[in-house]
């Protein structure tokens, strides 16, 4: 039976369109994908993010109680209270820094969700949590050793300055504060530098399943020529976030004061202004956390975004994901494109197609010899090239010959019959008979 084909709709359309993407649609689109699915996105992200913060709280509260109150029973001036008090300085910040990288490293978890749902989402795909958390599941630890690797890396960079500074400010004086604020000048675009060129890391890692070290070079180089318009984005994300974390956070400080001028009219320190205090605080705190869980998810989207972006610039990544959406809307199984022709460098310049070989030899039966390759048709003559016209040699029209002599008039004339009748000899007919 003869299949014919039949009609198929058109593509969904994804988040993006499938070609190379200006600033304008990637830092529009950045909200694209919590617009979504904001269920799982927002979701998982609140939940993270609270319990990162909730976790780290109560450890570094526990362990401050824990040590510092042993100062209690010490009297202030002895050589064992400042010996407990700087234990309990090295035990609190070290509890600290742990707790950060525990509370960073759930981080790097949603973006990691957040970039395999960008991934789908450009596709016109969703997923639910269980879906997304499969993809990011076998490069998790890797996801959150990148994160420990900068952790690290920062905090020694940032103790080595201090104890630079420290040292230069006993021994040279006031003098380090100038060398500490041009430090902390000359960080600033260090930061944001470092920051661009490693924004792809995460997604580089669930996306293409590479290694830390492996993602921090392929990172360097996607980025390569997209510098600026990458910075620009990061730079706008992030200040427009923090302006409004700062305007949601002091209103809620002018009603915190408010409640505890009504709650403690006196102004004694009762449980009551006490009270209000931690409602207030908390309050604050909760809409300042679900501002910057959307601030993690939009600027998780804007680095996936830009991954696209890069590889369709570099790689010619679109031309994988638009065969990948026609063959899943024909129902054929298609491969990952994301981890299909990973570093294929693309050259837009037009090239001379090859020149024509001639016909290859035919294939002829097992076992028997090929066909002869056909040849070609002889060259056929050209035409000849018309002869141009040639105009005529006078102008004027020839002149006419002499006219013919008149012809004599005896050769005119007739001769006459010898055998003509006369008038007389006529008779009627029949009248020889009587």
């Amino acid at each position: 039976m003869t299949s014919y084909p039949a009609w198929t709709p058109a593509p969904r359309p994804g988040i993006i369109p499938l070609h190379p993407l200006s600033f304008g649609v990637i830092l529009g689109r950045s909200f694209s994908a919590l617009r979504q699915n904001p269920k799982v996105l927002l979701g998982f992200a609140l939940v993270v993010q609270t319990a990162a913060i909730l976790v780290a709280t109560a450890g570094i509260v526990a362990v401050g109680f824990a040590t510092f109150g042993r100062l209690a029973s010490l009297r202030p001036g002895t050589d064992e209270f400042e010996t407990v008090l700087a234990g309990s300085i090295a035990i609190s910040g070290a509890t600290a820094l742990v707790l950060s990288l525990a509370a960073g490293a759930l981080g790097v978890i949603v973006q990691g969700v957040v970039v395999s749902e960008v991934a789908h989402a450009v596709v016109a795909e969703k997923h639910t949590l269980g879906g997304l958390w499969r993809r990011v599941k076998p490069v998790a630890w890797r996801l959150i050793g990148y994160s420990a690797l900068v952790f690290l890396i920062v905090a020694v960079v940032i103790g080595i300055l201090t104890a630079g500074v420290v040292g230069l400010a006993m021994s040279v004086g006031p003098a380090a504060i100038v060398l500490a604020i041009i430090l902390g000048l000359s960080a600033i675009p260090l930061s944001l530098w470092l920051s661009t060129k490693l924004l792809l890391v995460p997604s580089v890692i669930v996306l293409e399943q590479s290694t830390v070290f492996g993602a921090v070079a392929r990172s360097w180089r996607l980025t390569r020529g997209r510098f600026w318009p990458t910075l620009g984005i990061i730079v706008i994300i992030s200040t427009s976030f923090g302006i409004l974390a700062q305007v949601i956070s002091v209103p809620f400080s002018f009603v915190t004061m408010g409640l505890t001028s009504v709650i403690t009219p006196t102004g004694d320190p009762e449980p009551g202004q006490i009270i209000a205090l931690l409602v207030g605080t908390l309050l604050a705190q909760a809409f300042v956390t679900l501002i910057q869980t959307i601030a993690v998810i939009v600027q998780s989207t804007a680095g996936a975004l830009v991954y696209v972006d890069c590889r369709m610039r570099r790689e010619g990544l679109d031309l994988d994901l638009s065969s990948y959406v026609d063959q899943r809307d024909a129902g054929i199984a298609a491969p990952d494109p994301y981890r299909r022709n990973v570093g294929r460098v693309m050259d837009g310049r037009w090239q001379q197609p090859p020149a024509y070989a001639g016909a290859h030899a035919g294939y002829g039966y097992p076992g028997q010899p090929g066909y002869a390759a056909p040849s070609g048709y002889a060259a056929q003559p050209g035409y000849a090239a018309p002869a141009g016209y040639q105009p005529p040699t006078s102008a004027e029209p020839p002149a006419p010959g002499p006219a013919p002599a008149p012809a004599d008039a005896s050769e005119e004339t007739p001769a006459a019959p010898a055998d003509r009748p006369s008038s007389t000899d006529w008779t009627a007919p029949g009248a020889d008979r009587a």
